[in-house]
């Protein structure tokens, strides 16, 4: 349900909550290392790949553009034939899926409980409610009250051994959005086997082989820079409300968050930080930070007031501060 940000080797731009900031074109930090960049329309945004190294990066970065194009075939809830679209259709039907998804999904069903709420993957029936794909509208109380019954990963039973999963609630689904890209990010990166590159999805980064310079921007004008580092080994991810509006749902109460700002999550592997970063923002400035605090998470809270809060662990990546900070 959150979509986002850029930034990329020796030219960085990321995350003002929802859309990359401007940056010009990638270009290698040794010019007699070879490269390769691609850049495609993938699960309604873009993918980008920068690869370094020897060997045949055509073909490593061909097989990454092709593993993405798979896992949105298969995962895509605004695919038909999608996997998981059969799953949303069926009912309360039980539905034969492959052990990659219901893996997947049962680990998305153990960070709603480790989050409190405060993440969860099955929100279909919230978002129709209120219609996040078509532009918004506030349902009413008997349709929010309806949607909420549908809705919670408790609603979604998985059996590994039949290899098949049912949602218990006939209008229940399993909406993709806040965790598909960073799971791609993570396989994408077992195919482009280069020994460096960066990979944005979105603007989500995952970085591997060589430290990228990034930069945050300011929630309320993502022009604007206001904490940069390196990220080294691994994912930046944020999410907030700057650009899509109230578009970020609290699963605990099904109403939109309040646009309070936006988050940043650092972590070794994308799928935690595409997780984090909206679980954090739903949490909120003061409740996420203590949250992230407790569990270790590199993360930072922009808030609008132009203030930004900073885990030990988020600090520990030398940013450097480009306006006031406050815990």
């Amino acid at each position: 349900m959150h979509v986002n940000r850029l930034g990329l080797l020796l030219v960085p731009a990321v995350l003002a909550a929802q859309a990359p900031m401007p940056a010009p074109a990638p270009a290698p930090m040794l010019t007699s290392v070879p490269t390769r960049d691609r850049a495609v329309l993938a699960m309604g945004t873009e993918l980008r790949l920068h690869l370094e190294g020897p060997g045949d990066l055509d073909r490593v970065s061909q097989a990454a553009l092709a593993e993405a194009a798979r896992l949105e075939a298969a995962c895509s809830t605004w695919e038909a034939a999608s996997a998981w679209s059969r799953l949303n259709a069926a009912q309360g039907e039980p539905v034969s899926l492959d052990a990659e998804w219901i893996d997947l999904l049962g680990r998305m069903k153990a960070w709603q409980v480790r989050t409190e709420g405060a993440f969860d993957p099955v929100l279909m029936a919230l978002v129709r409610a209120w219609d996040l794909r078509h532009g918004g509208r506030t349902p009413t109380p008997e349709v929010l009250a309806e949607a909420r019954r549908a809705s919670g990963a408790g609603l979604l039973l998985l059996d590994p051994a039949a290899g098949v999963a049912r949602l218990t609630h006939a209008a229940a689904g399993v909406e993709e959005g806040g965790f598909l890209k960073g799971y791609a990010l993570d396989r994408l990166r077992r195919v482009a086997a280069s020994p460096a590159g960066l990979l944005d999805f979105g603007g989500q980064l995952l970085a591997w082989g060589r430290p990228v310079p990034v930069a945050i921007a300011d929630p309320l004008d993502r022009r604007h820079p206001r904490l940069s580092f390196r990220l080294d080994e691994a994912s930046l991810a944020g999410s907030g409300t700057s650009e899509r509006g109230r578009h970020i749902l609290d699963p605990r109460t099904g109403e939109p968050c309040p646009a309070w700002g936006s988050t940043a999550v650092v972590s070794a592997d994308a799928l935690t930080a595409d997780v984090l970063s909206t679980a954090l923002y739903v949490l909120g400035p003061d409740a996420g930070p203590a949250w992230a605090e407790r569990q270790g998470v590199a993360a930072a809270f922009l808030l609008n007031d132009g203030t930004v809060r900073m885990t030990p662990a988020f600090r520990a990546l030398h940013p450097t501060l480009m306006s006031r900070e406050s815990r």
